[in-house]
Parts: structure tokens; C-alpha cells; sequence
């Protein structure tokens, strides 16, 4: 900036000196590019005018090609730049190397007008440029070395030392430069070969030319040269290999690419374009084969390839290009037929035995097989496999020869016959395989035994049944075949208490069926225990046999018999008591006896018919009879109870007894019937009082006179009389109490003699003579014997 204030400083005094040398222009001279608002000069001074006056006289600049590059500060008098002046915009032409911009300054009052001139110098603000950026030259590879070749120039807007100088070329072993310069004194540049070229090698050569001017800083422009080196028929065409060898699998079909032949030419255009051809050493069998496509190489199968026919093919193929001097190359084939796994296994069964025993002896040949196949190499090598999971195994007997032996016992009850199946498979890629299946058959042997489902059967039989009946069926199962299968049933001869089971029990011999022959009485028999054998008619046959264990299942028969209290049969019981008798006090016990089992026995008593509901109570278990309350004058002398002893069978049986009760006067006269006292008050009146005592004396003289007599009886027996039979003991009750009962029974089941008080006691059993014993009756025991005094004591 300082350069420039004074470069325009000295244009200034130039001016001045211009001015007074010639009065008629104003010359200033100014550098392009120079910035807005740059003074120029003061016109003012130059021109001798008074600065006060400018805007009084109205000074003005005329405008030049309507840009307005200057104007005048009327302030100060100062002519300044307003638009930055580019040089080349302004002078276009060249012709000149000066460029003027021509103003006229314009005052009023009065009217004067001054010429200004105003040089603008070049500055070097414009690099060299190349009309074209990219300049393509087509030079043939028979060109020969210092051929020369123009080159356009480049131009610079800029003049004099600022313009084109010199040109530069980048570096190539091929091309070199000269600059030429013209008559106008513009520069240009020759390309000239100083090298032969060689388009194989290098097809395109790409250089860089650059143009400088010589301002300072010098500035430079650049094109790039593109040489297309045009080919000539130099290269015959060339294959990657001179010998191929290509495998191809048999049975390839028609069309199978086999290889494509790709020859090189290092030429272009059409001296690269090449044709492929047999030679005349292929063969006309390798011709008639194998098919070659003369513009892409590709050669295909023709016909049909077979490895077992012919295995290698030779031939020979030509590359020829269609240059103008035709040039050409070849190369050898050799193209082997690879063996294709296109031959199934085959099996051949050569003997085969069927049906067999099952009881065959390991190791047992059952079969031989051969394998082959016609194929070669790992396709023709087969292997012979059967399933994992059977009895057999192959054993290799000689080439492709296997026998099938048995490795394991059979068992037809198990399997009765197996599919054996033979697969054979190569070891070709991907395998292939056949298979072939045969049955064996195993015949039965007789090697089980007949087998019941249970060793022990357990048969229920109701009581009572009807003879002929059918009990069970016991079925034995025996998993051998035919006459082997064929059972047949017996009972195992067994006596029971001299009687056989033959004569009990019969078995059907075909089906086990198991028949009664008799009716069965729980009562007498309980149960029996025998054997049914299987036997099946095989050589020799085979048994097993079955415990059978018959129960007699007791059914309600019997009904309840009472025993106690005793009565003749249909007979009714009569008892007297005193009416004094306490609340709670025992009246009667019933006891009845069941000779059924289980819940067919147990006894329950109740009520069937009482004078008093509120007056007597009924145990239901134990047959217990007692005052729910004392006895008022208001109750009836005579009470009638009928008592039902009932079983738990079903449906249920039952017995009933009909006790007569009497209630006695002991000491004092009862009251009337019709007279209802408080049974507290009559107790403690003094009429009460009075009867209590005497009733008390009267009880105790009478009791004295009991066991006198029985004394007196005791020592005077009589012959004793026996009771009709029964199958229960029988208690007899006298006087509203429970006299004691005396039982005797002989060796004889179940008779029992009762001994009532009027009878004595045989001296037998005194002396020990007779044992007495009370037999129990479904497993209970509700009356025992005293065997010293013979009194039957309630359990």
C-alpha cells in the first residue's frame, strides 16, 4: 500500500509537469486493481480551482461508457477510485499496449471544462490459458523418432514481460518440446518423438504442458496432451497355457461346457479380433465329440462321453487374429473322461435257508450274498450292511462273498419272523445303494411252560350255592404254537377228611373251567385248598400248576336264636318283681345268638311292643332291660314287653320274646290302682315308713327260706333230666332276677343239659367225671361254666 500512495505521489508530479508542458489534458496514471476509495489526485490543485467554490459551481465528472470508474470529493477536491478498473476488461484489444480512460471535469459559473487522461497500467493479474484444457494427439506405434507434432499455445490478457514467456513439458522418455515464437511475438510450442513407440507396452502417454509468463511474481497455465498410440498387426494372438489338461465326468451332457479357451492379442481393433479353429491333427472322433465355438473358444460336449469306451482326447486349436497380415496361435488340449458313480450296487442272493428253528445253534450260516459293481476306483468298491438291531451279522467269506450267521439266541415267542434286509452301497460321491429284503421264519419249539396269571388264586364262593355252578376259570396261557399251545387241566388229586376233590370240584380239561359239585354250608366247611395243573401236548410236554384256595362266603341263614331268657318254644316268659324296684334297676337281659359270621351276626335288640314306653329302657347291644323310673301306684300290675333281637345280614332275620312282668306287694298293701301319690311323699309319709320295714322283715324271711331249700335240695339229688338239644346255651331267669344257670355238655357237639333249681347235679361231674365245656359260637364267647359250682356266668 505505501508502494502504491507513492508510485501515484510521483505520478502526480509527473502530471504536473505534463500540465505545464501542455495546458490542454490533465495525464494521471494509475495501476489496475487498485482499491475503492483510492485517491487518485487532487484536482483541485492541478487544476488551480478553489476548493470552497466546487459545490457552488457544480464540478462534475462526465461518465465514460456509462461505468463510472472515478470521481471528484467536492470537499476536498481529491479524484477517487469508486469501482476497481480491471485493465483487460477495459482495453479488449491488444494492438496497443497503453490504456487510457478520458474524463471530462465540468464547472459552472463559469463554464469550463478540463480534458483528464488517466493511464491505466497493466499488472500481472492474469495467468496463461490454454484454449483447450485437454489436447489429443493419435500418433501410430510406426511413427519413427524426431517426428513433430503442434501443439496449441496458450494466451496471456496480460502485456509486455507479463504475457507468455516460455513453455515447460513433463517429464517422458517419448516426447520433448520446442518453443517456437511467432511474428507478432507470441509464443508456441512443437511436440516432437524422440523415442519409437510401442502400444503393447504403452497404449496412452498422458503429458502435462504448462505455459509461464514472465511477471513477477510469474504466473502459469496448464493443459493436459493425451497421445493415443495407434496400433499396427505387430502381435500374433498368444493362449495362457500351450497345454491344457481339463477332466470331464461320463454321461456329461450335451452342451457341458468342457473349457473356454481365452487367446490374448496385444493388438486392437481388428488385428485383435481372433478366430478359434481345430488343426488338422485333431481327429474327426474328438471333432465329432467335442464342439468349438470359433468366436468365443468355448469348447462343449458334442456327444455322448462314456469312461468304459474312451478315456482321453486330444487335440490341437488355432488362434488366428484378422489383421491385414494375419498372424496366429495354438495350443494343445488334452481332455480326460473321469469315471462317474453311475452303476448301482447289485445283490445276488446265492442260497438262503427258511424257516428255521428256533432253537438254531449259534454261528449258524442262514444265507450267502455276493455284491458288485461296474464301476471303477472308490464307485466299483461296495460295502455290505443289515440292520443294527437283529440277531445276525455278516461274516466276509472272500471277495464281494458274505455269509449271514446267527450272533444271538431267537426266540419266536419274541419275533416270529424277521425282514432281513441287505443294503449294499459304494463309496462313490455322492454313494449310491440297493437293498434287498428276505423273510425268515422260525418254527416253534416246545420251550415254555404253560403260565397261569397267579401262582394262587383266591375263589369266594357264596354258601347255599347251586351244585354245578361255575366258580372261576383259570386260564393258563402257553406262548408256543399248534399241538405246543394245545393245554390241558386237571385237578391234582388231594383228600380232605377222606373226601377227594374230584368229588367236590371238577375242572373243564379244554378251558379251565372250575365247577362245584355240592352245595356248600359255611356252617360245616370254611374253605379249601387245592391245585389245578396245565399241561400242553407237546414231546415232551410241559406243566405248571395253579394253588387254588376256595373260601366259603357265609350268607345270612341262620336267624338269631334267644337263649336267654329261656322259654319253651312259642312259649311266653313271666317274671315277677317288686314294684319297690329302683330307677336303673336290671329287670331282664336278652341274649340271642347268631351262628352266621361277620355282620351277619351282630345283634341289635329293640322294643317290638311295651306296656310303658317311659318305664323300661332297652340296651340295643347288650339286651339289657331296666326302669327308666320307680314304679307309682297308677302303673299297671302287669307289663307286657316283646323284645325283637335282630341280625345285621340282608335282608335281616330276627327272633322275638315275649316277657310277662308282675309286680309284687312285699310288705304293705299297695294303694289303689286309681290313686296317684308322689312316689317322694308316699317315701317319706309314716305309713310308708311302716311298710318299708315290714316289707324289709318279709324279704329277709323269705330269703332264709330260699336257701334252706336249697340246701335241702342239694343234699337229696335227683336224677338229673336233660334238656332238648340246641345248638345254644340257654339261661334261665326266676323271680325278676338272673338265676344262675348250670350247663352241662357231653362229648357230643352242642348238647347241653340245663339244670333248672328243681334238678340236681349229676355226680358225675361232681366227681370230675364229665368235662364240661361251653362251645363258642362265631367266634364269641358270651357265656363260660363254672366247673366247681356249674353255674353259667354272662361274658
Amino acid at each position: 500500500m505505501e508502494f502504491r500512495k507513492r508510485y501515484v505521489l510521483l505520478l502526480v508530479v509527473l502530471c504536473c509537469f505534463v500540465r505545464d508542458i501542455s495546458t490542454s489534458v490533465t495525464h494521471y496514471s494509475i495501476p489496475e486493481e487498485m482499491k475503492e476509495g483510492s485517491v487518485v489526485a487532487n484536482l483541485a490543485t492541478d487544476l488551480s480551482l478553489d476548493v470552497k467554490t466546487l459545490n457552488q459551481r457544480k464540478m462534475r465528472l462526465d461518465i465514460i461508457a456509462n461505468k463510472k470508474y472515478l470521481d471528484v470529493n467536492k470537499e476536498t477536491g481529491e479524484l477517487y477510485i469508486v469501482e476497481k478498473i480491471d485493465r483487460e476488461y477495459i482495453c479488449t484489444t491488444k494492438s496497443s499496449f497503453s490504456c487510457y480512460l478520458k474524463l471530462e471535469v465540468i464547472l459552472d459559473n463559469p463554464v469550463r471544462i478540463f480534458n483528464i487522461e488517466v493511464e491505466i497500467l497493466d499488472m500481472n493479474d492474469n495467468a496463461p490459458q490454454f484454449r483447450r484444457d485437454v489436447i489429443h494427439l493419435d500418433i501410430s506405434e510406426a511413427t519413427p523418432k524426431g517426428e513433430r507434432f503442434s501443439l496449441s499455445n496458450a494466451v496471456d490478457p496480460d502485456v509486455g514481460s507479463n504475457s507468455v514467456k516460455t513453455y515447460h513439458l513433463s517429464e517422458s522418455e517419448h516426447f520433448d518440446i520446442e518453443v517456437q515464437t511467432g511474428r507478432d511475438g507470441s509464443k508456441f510450442a512443437d511436440l516432437i518423438l524422440t523415442k519409437t513407440l510401442d502400444r503393447e507396452q504403452q497404449a496412452v502417454h498422458n503429458l502435462i504442458l504448462a505455459a509461464v509468463d514472465g511477471g513477477t511474481p510469474a504466473r502459469s497455465g496448464t493443459a493436459s496432451v493425451i497421445v493415443r498410440v495407434l496400433d499396427t498387426n505387430d502381435n500374433a494372438p498368444v493362449f495362457k497355457k500351450t497345454m491344457y489338461n481339463v477332466k470331464i465326468m461320463e454321461n456329461s451332457p450335451i452342451g457341458s461346457l468342457v473349457i473356454h479357451l481365452n487367446a490374448t492379442d496385444l493388438d486392437e481393433g481388428s488385428n485383435s479380433e481372433i478366430t478359434y479353429s481345430y488343426s488338422l491333427y485333431t481327429s474327426e472322433k474328438t471333432q465329432d465329440t467335442f464342439n468349438l465355438n470359433p468366436s468365443t473358444g468355448e469348447i462343449t460336449v458334442k456327444g455322448m462321453l462314456n469312461y468304459e469306451d474312451f478315456r482321453i482326447y486330444d487335440m490341437e486349436v488355432i488362434a488366428t487374429d484378422h489383421g491385414v497380415d494375419s498372424l496366429s496361435g495354438q495350443c494343445t488340449i488334452k481332455i480326460l473322461v473321469e469315471d462317474m458313480n453311475d452303476n448301482h450296487p447289485e445283490i445276488s442272493i446265492k442260497s438262503f435257508q427258511s424257516p428255521v428253528n428256533e432253537n438254531i445253534e449259534l454261528d449258524t450260516v442262514i444265507a450267502v450274498v455276493s455284491v458288485s459293481d461296474k464301476d471303477s476306483g472308490d464307485n466299483g468298491v461296495v460295502d455290505l450292511h443289515i440292520p443294527d438291531n437283529m440277531p445276525f451279522k455278516l461274516r466276509e467269506s472272500s471277495d464281494n462273498y458274505y455269509e449271514l450267521v446267527v450272533s444271538e439266541p431267537l426266540d419266536r415267542e419274541k419275533v416270529p419272523e424277521y425282514d432281513i434286509t441287505f443294503t449294499v452301497t459304494d463309496r462313490g460321491s455322492p454313494p449310491l445303494s440297493d437293498n434287498e429284503t428276505m423273510t425268515l421264519e422260525l418254527l416253534d419249539v416246545n420251550d415254555n411252560v404253560p403260565q397261569f396269571p397267579q401262582s394262587f388264586s383266591t375263589i369266594r364262593v357264596m354258601e347255599n350255592n347251586a351244585p354245578g355252578a361255575l366258580l372261576s376259570s383259570l386260564t393258563a396261557f402257553d406262548p408256543d404254537l399248534h399241538e405246543n399251545q394245545y393245554l390241558v387241566y386237571f385237578i391234582l388229586e388231594k383228600e380232605i377228611a377222606n373226601t377227594s376233590m374230584s368229588m367236590l370240584f371238577s375242572i373243564n380239561p379244554e378251558n379251565g373251567n372250575l365247577y362245584a359239585l355240592k352245595t356248600f354250608d359255611y356252617e360245616i366247611e370254611k374253605e379249601f385248598l387245592f391245585h389245578i395243573e396245565a399241561r400242553d401236548s407237546g414231546s415232551p410236554p410241559l406243566s405248571s400248576n395253579v394253588t387254588v384256595h376256595i373260601i366259603i362266603v357265609d350268607q345270612n341263614d341262620n336267624a338269631p336264636v334267644i337263649v336267654s331268657p329261656w322259654r319253651a318254644h312259642g312259649s311266653v316268659v313271666e317274671e315277677k318283681i317288686p314294684r319297690s324296684t329302683d330307677k336303673g334297676s336290671l329287670v331282664a337281659k336278652v341274649i340271642a345268638l347268631d351262628t352266621d359270621s361277620v355282620h351277619n351276626s351282630r345283634i341289635t335288640y329293640q322294643f317290638l311292643q311295651v306296656t310303658d314306653a317311659t318305664l323300661f329302657s332297652l340296651d340295643q347291644y347288650n339286651g339289657e332291660i331296666r326302669t327308666m323310673r320307680m314304679f307309682s301306684y297308677r302303673d299297671p300290675r302287669h307289663q307286657r314287653l316283646v323284645v325283637v333281637a335282630k341280625d345285621n345280614g340282608e335282608p335281616a332275620l330276627s327272633a322275638t320274646v315275649t316277657i310277662k312282668l308282675s309286680t309284687v306287694e312285699t310288705a304293705v298293701k299297695a294303694y289303689s290302682d286309681m290313686t296317684e301319690v308322689p312316689l317322694e311323699y308316699d317315701i317319706f309319709s309314716d305309713l310308708n315308713l311302716y311298710l318299708v320295714i315290714g316289707l324289709g322283715s318279709v324279704s329277709f324271711l323269705l330269703l332264709i327260706t330260699i336257701l334252706v331249700t336249697i340246701v335241702l335240695k342239694c343234699q337229696k339229688p335227683k336224677p338229673s333230666k336233660a334238656a332238648p338239644p340246641c345248638r345254644n346255651s340257654v339261661i334261665s331267669e326266676r323271680n325278676s332276677t338272673i338265676a344262675d344257670s348250670t350247663l352241662v355238655s357231653n362229648d357230643a357237639y352242642c348238647n347241653v343239659l340245663l339244670f333248672p333249681d328243681h334238678y340236681s347235679i349229676p355226680e358225675e361231674m361232681k366227681k370230675g367225671q364229665l368235662k364240661m365245656r361251653l362251645d363258642t359260637i362265631a367266634n364269641k364267647k358270651y357265656l363260660d361254666v363254672n366247673k366247681e359250682t356249674g353255674e353259667a356266668v354272662h361274658c
